[in-house]
């Protein structure tokens, strides 16, 4: 598939067609390749990205002390979250790498992906104001803001599971990459986790090795805690 129909499929996948397309390259484009790169974009969407997913927080959790919206909102705007979500948009097949990254599989690499995502909301920004960057940030991060429990720690499930494993004294964790599934440009990956005591084997499959991770170790959370 060509660059302009990936950077078309994109555009509908994140719902927004940009007027300057000089922005979107240039959202798409990461410093191995040029001089004119995202990374200026990237900290406008930062900004951007923080205050929309706190308005959402705020709007969502009319009880919550500031401290609990503030570690919701670190954890909505992590970096893993954001691969995830690019990774979810096919984000890495439109992105400009120098042939390194290209070699080296930088369109999947989480850093990358986490950074041009946040470029592309700048590059909105930019390209029709606040109003219209919003709208394609609350588009992507209001069915995960719908899925909070307020009540729970908030922490990621690997960091959970080490800290059951750690209270009981025992061995940590062991993730295993298992496979692949997919095609190279819609790949997912399949990884296990495995607890040596209680023998414990979990298996979680996500668009990132860190998502499937994650994903094997809330499987394996789930178990103990049963």
């Amino acid at each position: 598939m060509n660059n302009a129909l990936l950077n078309q499929r994109l555009q509908q996948a994140l719902g927004y067609t940009f007027v300057r397309a000089d922005l979107l390259t240039q959202a798409l484009t990461h410093r191995s390749y040029g001089a004119l790169n995202n990374e200026r974009l990237e900290f406008l969407g930062d900004s951007v990205l923080n205050c929309t997913v706190a308005r959402a927080l705020y709007d969502a959790f009319p009880d919550l002390p500031e401290g609990s919206l503030s570690r919701l909102r670190a954890n909505l705007v992590r970096q893993e979250t954001l691969a995830d979500i690019a990774a979810s948009l096919k984000l890495g097949d439109s992105l400009r790498l120098g042939e390194g990254e290209l070699k080296s599989g930088g369109f999947r690499r989480p850093s990358i992906l986490a950074d041009a995502l946040e470029s592309l909301f700048g590059a909105v920004f930019l390209d029709a104001g606040f109003e219209a960057a919003q709208r394609v940030i609350r588009g992507l991060f209001d069915p995960l803001v719908a899925r909070i429990d307020p009540r729970a720690s908030g922490k990621d499930p690997k960091t959970e599971l080490q800290e059951i494993l750690q209270s009981r004294k025992l061995p940590l964790p062991d993730y295993r990459l298992a496979g692949t599934q997919g095609e190279a440009h819609d790949q997912s990956f399949i990884v296990e986790c495995v607890l040596a005591k209680p023998a414990l084997t979990t298996r979680g499959v996500g668009k990132s090795r860190r998502a499937a991770e994650q994903e094997a170790a809330r499987q394996a959370c789930a178990e103990l805690q049963k």
